[in-house]
C-alpha cells in the first residue's frame, strides 16, 4: 500500500484474504485459490464484481477424490488420519469441510490431526503410527508444500500409505498426489496482469478455474511399502516415478 503500486499479485487463499483486507481498489490477481466465492473474495466466477480476479485451484474440490483413490490402494485401512494447518482459517476448513463428506459417502472414519509448524511434523506421524492407521491424508497447505522433502520421506519411514494434494511431496516419497496442475494455474494468473495493467477492471475479468490435475504415483515407494498398486488406478496416473 504503502509503495502505491498498480497491481498486487497474491498466492494462494492466505495471502488474498490478507491483500483484501488492506485494500478494496487496488487490483488484486490471485493465484492458485480453492473457492474465491466461499471465501468472500468474489461474487461469481463470471463477475468477481469487485478488485480481486485470477485463477482458482479447486484444491479443496478434489479432496474426495484423493480419498477414493486412497481407499482403492489401501482397502483395508477404513480409519483414516488427515494431518492440517488450522492456523490457515478459511482454505484448510474448506478441505476439512470436504474430507468430513467425503468419508462419510466412502465409509471411512477420519482422525484429524494439527500441525502449525514445522517441528511438529515427526509427532504427527508418530501419533498416526501409534494409532495404527496404515493411510495418511495430508491436506495441502503453504506450510506443508514448502516442507514437502521432509514430509515425503517422513511417510516412507512410518511405512504409511500417504495421499496429498501437491507432487512435489509424491517426488520426495509419498505415495501419491493428486491434485491441481499449480504450475499452469499460476502461469494463467500473468494475462490477468497485463489486462489490468492496460486498463481494464478486475471486477469484468472472469476469474479462471483450473480443469487440469495431477495424480503422481511413486511406484518405488509402493515396493518398499509391499503395496499392489491396482491396473486401474495406475492407468489413471499422469506420472509413475519408476
Amino acid at each position: 500500500m504503502r509503495l502505491q503500486v498498480d497491481v498486487i499479485v497474491a498466492f494462494v487463499t492466505q495471502a488474498t484474504e490478507a491483500a483484501r483486507k488492506q485494500t478494496s481498489t487496488i487490483p488484486i490477481v490471485m493465484v492458485g485459490v480453492s473457492d474465491p466465492i466461499g471465501a468472500g473474495l468474489a461474487a461469481s466466477l463470471a463477475h468477481p464484481g469487485g478488485n480481486v480476479t485470477g485463477t482458482s485451484s479447486l484444491a479443496a474440490a478434489v479432496v474426495g477424490k484423493q480419498l477414493e483413490l486412497l481407499k482403492i490402494v489401501a482397502p483395508g485401512s477404513t480409519n483414516v488420519a488427515a494431518i492440517f494447518n488450522p492456523t490457515n482459517v478459511t482454505f484448510q476448513a474448506q478441505q476439512v469441510n470436504a474430507a468430513k463428506a467425503a468419508s462419510q459417502t466412502l465409509g471411512l472414519k477420519l482422525r484429524f490431526i494439527e500441525v502449525r509448524a514445522a517441528s511438529e511434523f515427526k509427532p504427527a506421524f508418530d501419533a498416526v503410527v501409534q494409532e495404527q492407521k496404515g493411510a495418511l491424508l495430508i491436506l495441502i497447505d503453504p506450510l506443508f508444500i514448502a516442507n514437502s522433502k521432509m514430509l515425503g520421506e517422513l511417510s516412507v519411514q512410518s511405512r504409511l500409505i500417504t495421499m496429498t494434494g501437491y507432487r512435489t511431496f509424491a517426488t520426495a516419497g509419498a505415495l501419491m498426489s493428486y491434485g491441481p496442475n499449480y504450475f499452469e494455474t499460476y502461469k494463467a494468473a500473468a494475462p490477468y496482469v497485463d489486462k489490468i495493467l492496460k486498463g481494464e477492471k478486475p471486477a469484468d475479468l472472469p476469474i479462471n478455474q483450473s480443469s487440469n490435475f495431477e495424480f503422481v504415483v511413486n511406484l518405488k515407494t509402493a515396493k518398499t511399502l509391499g503395496v499392489e498398486i491396482p491396473p486401474s488406478v495406475l492407468g489413471f496416473a499422469s506420472e509413475v516415478i519408476e
